[in-house]
């Protein structure tokens, strides 16, 4: 009779495998492949330093220089940051050194992005030694906040709407320009897309809340199957509602993909609009109903009018002219032609009073700051800054 033949494991090895297991916090039976896609705590990453692949998320300490030294201020490179559980950690022991590779040093370097520090940041890559201290190297994704590195396809699931603790503390009782200065510090702090990401990203931040197959088109108003996106009669594509030939920042990374400003909207309505200022007055717009449009505006329609307003207020903070983009401003000229200006800045404090944030507007912006940037619209969340800036 033929007998097959059974390998047995080691006990030893059983054991030492299982206790592993347990104390990174891997369920059993779960492949190293896998482990990589669930995030790891800080200290589950510092008792797994065997190579493994791994993400992980924690809070910036900030800058590490030796075995046992981390600068909290001061910054001298963009080469590496140290994440741990607890914001306010001060033992080198339980923080994670993370080397911050070319390709991310623009965003997660702190010499570069001091205001980093005391964030939540998500890291994959390599679980080993980084200044003979537990570290991650080599990483392959870096993102904002504790989801993943935007991805085409991301997880879907219940999203919430309220303000991330401390996300506006530097802002706390200012107005005027030093509200403004700090609102730019705080959401300059991204993460960015490519061009063909904003398609994916999109079809998430617009998602139709009646539908999950569609999104809602901004001007038009009207809820369209997610993959009828292109460049067809009665597609939808991207609009740029702060025009990109004002300041002529083209779709290069940057201005000209960042989701804040990007929405869905039907391809020949997006060409009606073009690079017009806005405000109001017109002749209708047969595709979307409550727009309408002259020689050089464009008003939207009401349920989107301080929609429209609190993007173009977003991309005045945002884009300061300091990081090798344009100084984007709104004023109150629909004359602008290329410069990177904007208007009619009295019609837009208008309708940021009038349409106040509603649910799917506030959805949109947490989307962005959790799956896809990770940073906020001020004006979204406080949409009374606007006056306070502009007056």
């Amino acid at each position: 009779m033929n007998m097959k033949r059974v390998t047995r494991s080691r006990p030893g090895r059983l054991i030492a495998a299982v206790v592993l297991a347990v104390a990174v916090g891997i369920p059993l039976g779960v492949t190293g492949a896998a482990s990589a896609a669930t995030p790891l705590t800080v200290a589950q990453a510092l008792a797994a330093q065997d190579g493994r692949t791994a993400t992980v998320t924690g809070y910036v300490i900030g800058q590490p220089t030796a075995t046992n030294t981390v600068l909290t201020s001061g910054f001298t490179a963009d080469t590496a940051v140290a994440l741990a559980d607890q914001a306010g950690e001060t033992g080198t022991g339980r923080m994670l050194y993370v080397q911050v590779t070319a390709a991310w040093r623009s965003t997660f370097g702190l010499l570069t992005n001091p205001s980093l520090r005391g964030r939540q940041v998500t890291a994959t890559g390599a679980l080993t030694a980084y200044f003979s201290h537990g570290g991650l190297k080599n990483p392959t994704a870096m993102s904002l906040g504790g989801g993943a590195t935007p991805s085409p396809t991301p997880t879907p699931g219940p999203t919430g709407t309220a303000v991330p603790d401390a996300y506006y503390a530097a802002a706390a009782g200012r107005t005027g320009p030093a509200l403004r200065t700090a609102l730019h510090g705080i959401i300059k702090v991204q993460t960015k897309l490519s061009y063909d990401q904003v398609w994916h990203a999109l079809k998430d931040t617009d998602q139709d809340p009646a539908n999950p197959s569609n999104v809602i088109l901004l001007y038009s108003g009207r809820s369209q199957s997610k993959t009828s996106n292109g460049g067809g009669a009665n597609d939808w594509n991207r609009e740029h509602v702060w025009a990109k030939s004002h300041g002529d920042f083209g779709t290069a990374t940057g201005p000209g993909t960042d989701v804040h400003h990007l929405r869905p909207e039907d391809v020949s309505v997006n060409s009606l609009r073009g690079n017009k200022d806005f405000d109001s007055g017109g002749g209708a717009v047969a595709e979307a109903p409550g727009c309408y449009t002259d020689a050089d505006s464009f008003e939207p329609r009401d349920a989107v009018k301080g929609d429209v307003a609190r993007m173009i207020l977003y991309m005045a903070i945002r884009y300061e002219g300091g990081d090798g983009w344009p100084d984007l401003e709104p004023n109150d000229s629909v004359s602008n032609g290329s410069t990177p200006r904007l208007g009619r800045l009295s019609k837009l404090l208008a309708w940021n009073d009038q349409d106040p944030p509603d649910t799917f507007e506030k959805r949109r912006n947490q989307r962005i700051y959790e799956r896809w940037q990770g940073n906020r619209n001020p004006f979204v969340d406080h949409p009374e800054w606007a006056r306070s800036i502009w007056g």
